[in-house]
């Protein structure tokens, strides 16, 4: 019997159906399904959603005096004290923090990269698409805290038509993550076109996830 690494993604109710989706999906099963048939080892996705009202507040480290919320470390307790624990009990999953994984985008990309970077001994793999960095400069300051990160790799995609903030707070995020890390294991994006949209992530997720988890063909 074969294991898989996971791979833990927030907005559920957009990764794989119109239906349930508030702006449209990023097509994570048919996306894993075209790799799969592309001959790649493809993840586990768990598709955690959100609790619509409550998204501010569990997407969130850090309160924002404007938008309030901030309770994004509970959120990520539970991923990784209740939810990871039970996803690997029940599935034949490869549990080692070099085989799982965090992404989402917005202030799912927030997230993901506070979480990745706090929980470090569960999770090694990041994918930050159009971070909200703009909600607290505490994440620099958390960035900074940060010891190095020998094992961690990190993705963040973004583009300039999404806001004039963008893509300058990525590159603040990146030379700092620069003292920190393998720049092997960190990368980049920044796109020309692309909006702070569905769609944008669906196309970049494809790529994106083969480079984030090392995705080799069999």
């Amino acid at each position: 019997y074969k294991s898989y690494p996971v791979m833990y993604m927030h907005d559920g109710q957009n990764l794989f159906d119109n239906s349930t989706s508030f702006a449209g999906e990023w097509g994570v099963d048919e996306t894993l399904d075209s790799l799969f048939s592309d001959g790649y080892d493809v993840p586990i996705v768990i598709g955690i959603d959100n609790g619509r009202e409550l998204r501010i507040d569990e997407l969130t480290p850090w309160p924002n005096s404007k938008y309030g919320g901030g309770d994004g470390d509970k959120y990520m307790r539970f991923i990784v004290e209740t939810l990871k624990p039970e996803i690997d009990k029940r599935y034949r999953t490869l549990p080692d923090a070099a085989h799982t994984s965090i992404m989402g985008s917005s202030l799912g990309g927030l997230i993901s990269f506070y979480g990745g970077l706090k929980y470090g001994s569960s999770i090694n793999n990041i994918g930050v698409f159009s971070p909200s960095f703009w909600y607290s400069e505490k994440v620099y300051e958390f960035a900074q805290q940060i010891d190095t990160l020998p094992n961690t790799r990190i993705i963040i995609l973004g583009s300039a038509l999404e806001d004039s903030t963008m893509v300058p707070d990525m590159q603040k995020m990146v030379e700092l993550l620069k003292t920190k890390m393998d720049t092997n294991n960190l990368k980049m994006i920044v796109t020309k076109d692309g909006q702070h949209s569905e769609w944008y992530w669906k196309r970049e997720f494809p790529k994106s996830v083969v480079w984030l988890l090392d995705l080799k063909k069999e």
